[in-house]
């Protein structure tokens, strides 16, 4: 399948990252305007707590409704997901998000490569990972399933990282389909939301 048809067929995009990450999602997110085709799911490592915080700080800038993810949540377009501290974020499928608190995955709860492998299954062709910033090999095991499952790699330049082990480590072991910097993330997501 092409590249444009891939994108053209994009039901969710998933965005995964650690250390450094989250200034590159304050300086994209504000520039995504509403979505109604496709969902936005973002996978943070994070510190095991209750607190709120950091879907607070998404929801004063994204323009996306940002919802607030519990065990067995429906999931469906036109909505930023933030994975919570703590649990693994498993897709299911009768269109619902489920909680999982088996042991950590590389060293984290939430796991970017459960989400992503886990996504992988249920959407198959229809998903584009993203992987930002971090400072381990979380991401390229779930980068690769996205991609077997013909969904659509993109990885941050390293150069544009403040943490460049996550990328580099990504791009050392498979061939993403797109390695951008911020600010051209934001022009390929802008792209995949005008299809």
């Amino acid at each position: 399948m092409a590249k444009s048809t891939m994108i053209s067929n994009c039901k969710v995009i998933i965005i995964g990252g650690s250390a450094g990450s989250l200034q590159v999602l304050m300086d994209v997110l504000p520039s995504i305007p509403m979505i109604h085709s496709l969902a936005i799911v973002i996978v943070l490592h994070r510190r095991a707590s209750d607190d709120l915080t950091l879907e607070e700080l998404i929801k004063v800038k994204a323009n996306i409704p940002v919802k607030i993810i519990e065990d067995k949540i429906s999931f469906k377009p036109g909505y930023l997901y933030v994975a919570p501290a703590n649990y693994h974020l498993l897709f299911e499928k009768n269109s619902t998000i489920a909680l999982d608190t088996s042991g950590k995955v590389n060293y984290s709860r939430p796991s970017i490569d459960v989400s992503f492998e886990s996504v992988s299954e249920i959407y198959g062709n229809t998903v584009i990972g993203i992987l930002l910033s971090g400072s381990n090999s979380d991401g390229t095991e779930g980068l690769k399933a996205i991609q077997k499952a013909g969904g659509l790699v993109v990885v941050q330049d390293p150069a544009s990282a403040e943490m460049p082990f996550m990328p580099k480590n990504a791009i050392e072991n498979l061939t993403p389909d797109y390695v951008l910097n911020p600010q051209e993330i934001v022009e390929f997501i802008l792209s995949v939301n005008s299809n």
